[in-house]
């Protein structure tokens, strides 16, 4: 495989924020770490990085034609056994691994000894201790359920999975709809990969949304962790079901057009020595930091050490197996201000420039980022990355040529943030639509973002979601369809200008939790101790969405025409251009394109003659949130035409009815 072209600089980031540049040499050096990285692991035999990283292919257990072999990394290690069904869970001189050179470990056997589902684990003496742990490369983990520890498991199914559809699209303006499998459904219990796909897949194809993205992927020891404390890495959890499952689902998806996106996290790994990684061969730097930077404090995790060669190698060995091996189309990187920062971003306000280039960064982990982009899209050109980061690193989301990153998106962290403050601090008739528009399109030019009004966080337990905000406990008494309630009124047509001004203000996708769309009215709340292990929040109540007595189909309908209309007019190719901010009377009017978008946020007010100046022509109305369809009070004329009425020498004005606490998109034909 032949090197690919060194593409050529020709304008960085800095050059499109001249704030920056008085931190020109940390970036320049920045990006110098990175090339010096790159240039180190690439040879003749490894001429992209891409080439470089199959640590997986390596280490773990693998099945030859003519037996069995295991390999694991564990330098500080004395011994190590494997232990198993096939040993009676006791140590066998025949089942001691040889030690390598590097720290590396070995075991062959017979082809005999090992079979499909036995389950393992390995037994690691170090100076001064022992312990039982998990391969760090194990691909299946399964809980005892007494017990509630894991084991490893042989997985060699009889077959192996045949792929169907080859997803080749590069998303360039996402639609992520953000699910979690084990609670998207209505059972008390944990759904499968199986009835996600057949039962959840089809609501999310016929909404519209181009992306999933899926959370709790690797395996993790507490579910109610939302899968956010792994502990390995290279393992699907198994609650929800089997890899072929996995695969399957992400096969089903791709034959609908749907991109598939994991939630990948290598901010932290969980503390567990059983299950996880920390102290894995007895030393309790063997992945991590040394110190009190190996442990996040907060979040009661471990660190990576991103400087180390053999962590670098794991994690973009990682980031490859789920792209190679489960054809996922790109990733999520999760908690990345926590990697970013030594402090991990807690409790400060990244106000100014300085914040971001004060010595306070972990330069070894931005040099992982930026090597993981370019691992990834060597791997798979079309894969998309995402980024979330709460402090809003310069650079992030630009490319690597341009000194960046390279993620492709970056989250707009900020927008649910200002929806939520709106709702709790301000008066309806104080919202301000010129800091509106400010804020859900304020973004460094070079960078593109995801916009979105919810996502799972905001629907956590001691948080509420939008609906719920807004209409409050009217949700379990007065969402009915034979009686108008004015603070369910308020809360749907709220709830529809929310999340059609976050979409149409978006810089380049959108994102939404599942349910979300139609205002599912409760949070989310996993088994634990303080709930009596219950499973009554941990699911999502779809049948409230079907039923025809209740109002919360139309929101269902209104986030199906909305993707509909964004999709069909394509209106995030265009920037976003300002054509009325009134503040006074609450109207906000801009184009995308060809398409005019006007807000009425005005909670009592209606405008019979609303006029502004846009360009000549005929413009016909393609949405509008009052439409019965979607639970409005149909005020507007949907069959009506407009016409711009020529004012000055050219000046034209159109001329709108906008009811209160509406919003219309029109057309220009």
């Amino acid at each position: 495989m032949t090197q690919e072209p060194k593409k050529e600089i020709k304008e960085t980031f800095l050059q499109q924020d001249p704030m920056l540049e008085p931190f020109r040499l940390v970036i320049q050096n920045r990006h110098r770490n990175f090339v010096l990285r790159e240039a180190g692991f690439l040879d003749n035999e490894h001429k992209r990085l891409a080439d470089a990283f199959n640590s997986y292919m390596y280490y773990g257990l693998h099945r030859l034609k003519d037996g069995w072999v295991f390999r694991e990394w564990a330098p500080h290690a004395k011994y190590i056994w494997l232990i198993g069904d096939f040993s009676d869970w006791v140590r066998k001189d025949e089942f001691q691994l040889t030690r390598m050179e590097g720290g590396n470990w070995e075991i062959k056997l017979p082809l005999s000894t090992l079979a499909h589902q036995m389950k393992y684990r390995l037994f690691i003496e170090w100076e001064g201790g022992c312990g039982e742990r998990l391969p760090s490369y194990v691909r299946r983990a399964v809980q005892n359920e007494t017990t509630k520890t894991f084991d490893a498991q042989v997985w060699v199914p009889p077959q192996e999975y045949k792929w169907r559809k080859a997803f080749k699209q590069k998303l360039t303006n996402p639609l992520l709809y953000e699910v979690h499998i084990g609670m998207s459904s209505e059972r008390y219990g944990v759904t499968t990969f199986e009835q996600f796909r057949t039962e959840t897949l089809p609501r999310i194809v016929a909404l519209g949304y181009n992306a999933l993205q899926i959370m709790g992927i690797h395996e993790h020891p507490y579910y109610g962790s939302f899968g956010y404390q792994v502990s390995n890495f290279f393992a699907v959890s198994s609650r929800f079901g089997t890899p072929e499952d996995l695969k399957r689902l992400i096969d089903d998806a791709h034959s609908h057009g749907i991109a598939v996106i994991m939630d990948i996290v290598h901010s932290h790994a969980v503390k567990n020595e059983l299950e996880g990684l920390s102290r894995f061969d007895g030393s309790y730097s063997q992945y991590f930091y040394e110190g009190d930077r190996g442990e996040h404090k907060l979040w009661q995790s471990r660190c990576f050490d991103y400087g180390k060669n053999e962590v670098l190698n794991f994690l973009l060995s990682n980031c490859k197996f789920w792209l190679e091996e489960y054809h996922f189309d790109g990733f999520r990187f999760d908690g990345i201000t926590s990697m970013l920062y030594w402090d991990h971003g807690l409790g400060r306000d990244f106000t100014e420039y300085k914040f971001y280039f004060d010595g306070n960064q972990d330069d070894n982990a931005i040099t992982y980022l930026t090597l993981a982009n370019r691992l990834i899209h060597q791997v798979n050109p079309n894969a998309v990355t995402i980024a979330e980061d709460m402090s809003g690193m310069p650079g992030l989301a630009t490319p690597i040529e341009a000194w960046g990153m390279g993620f492709d998106f970056r989250m707009s962290m900020g927008a649910p943030d200002y929806w939520i403050k709106l709702i709790k601090d301000y008066r309806d008739e104080d919202w301000h639509v010129g800091n509106l528009f400010y804020e859900l399109t304020n973004k460094r030019a070079e960078e593109h973002t995801i916009s979105y009004a919810e996502s799972h966080d905001q629907a956590m337990v001691g948080d509420q979601t939008l609906i719920f905000r807004l209409v409050g406990n009217e949700m379990y008494t007065s969402m009915d369809v034979f009686n108008r309630n004015i603070l369910v009124d308020r809360g749907i047509a709220l709830h529809k200008l929310i999340r059609l001004l976050t979409i149409t203000t978006a810089g380049d996708g959108y994102l939404n939790f599942m349910g979300n769309e139609w205002g599912h009215p409760e949070w989310i709340d996993f088994p634990r101790d303080g709930n009596n292990w219950s499973y009554h929040y941990a699911r999502r109540q779809w049948s409230l969405a079907d039923d025809t007595n209740l109002r919360y189909r139309f929101l269902n309908e209104f986030d199906k025409a909305m993707l509909k209309m964004v999709k069909e007019e394509n209106i995030l190719k265009y920037r976003p251009q300002a054509h009325v901010r009134d503040n006074e009377r609450q109207i906000l009017a801009f184009t995308r394109g060809n398409i005019v978008f006007v807000f009425n946020f005005n909670p009592t007010q209606s405008f019979s003659d609303y006029r502004f100046g846009i360009a000549a022509g005929k413009y016909t109305e393609i949405l509008n949130t009052d439409s019965p369809q979607f639970d409005g009070f149909g005020r507007i004329d949907e069959q009506m035409e407009h016409f711009t009425m020529p004012v000055d020498e050219g000046y034209n004005v159109l001329s709108l009815y906008l009811p209160a606490r509406t919003a219309v998109v029109m057309k220009k034909m």
